[in-house]
């Protein structure tokens, strides 16, 4: 799809926050564990929503989850969460489903755990492709997976850790996400500097 830059992009990248998304963060390489629990976050969040809205709401996750301090949001209980589900002002909204907030709040306390068993987030995650981006080559959205084995793995792992909201298809878009798989398509100008790391 052309823009009025003149460049070619992901289809799904259309403008305003989805493209600037698309440009600065989508598919390149995360290693750091707050960054890596925000977009596992998010991707269960927008679970049955657009990733428009989630986008919109990024803002008020990172106030409503102090910055996605594990510590921190592992010692938030009830009371956060009966204020989340009953939040109006814009400023601290975020999506007003009980078990996908609660979800974050556990999902913390089982990273607090591994860490406790010496299992480092990052390092954990990222030993599902051995540490390296697999870049695929898909020229049309329609090739690309909504899930994959490595997805399927991860997923599998993480629910038997205790994580919620990982599902298979999650897992996928968090591994798009943070640079564990680059697919961008290839005629995106993303594709080339993705896949050189940048």
């Amino acid at each position: 799809m052309s823009e009025s830059d003149g460049r070619q992009r992901c289809v799904w990248a259309r403008a305003g926050i989805e493209r600037d998304y698309h440009d600065l963060e989508w598919g390149v390489p995360e290693r750091d564990a707050a960054r890596l629990f925000e977009i596992l976050t998010l991707e269960g969040a927008q679970s049955g929503l657009s990733w428009r809205t989630i986008l919109g709401k990024r803002e008020n996750y990172r106030r409503a989850f102090y910055g996605f301090d594990v510590e921190r949001v592992a010692r938030m209980g009830e009371r956060e969460v009966g204020g989340m589900l009953g939040e109006q002002d814009t400023g601290r909204a975020v999506v007003r489903h009980r078990g996908k907030i609660e979800s974050v709040l556990n999902n913390a306390r089982v990273i607090l755990a591994m860490g406790e068993a010496g299992i480092g987030l990052s390092e954990h995650l990222w030993g599902f492709v051995d540490e390296q981006t697999f870049t695929n080559r898909f020229r049309s959205p329609r090739e690309i997976p909504a899930q994959t084995e490595l997805s399927k793995a991860m997923s599998r792992d993480l629910k038997k850790r205790g994580f919620r909201f990982v599902g298979p298809t999650t897992c996928y878009a968090f591994m798009q996400a943070v640079g564990m798989v680059n697919d961008h398509q290839t005629d995106c100008f993303r594709h080339a500097e993705v896949g050189t790391g940048g």
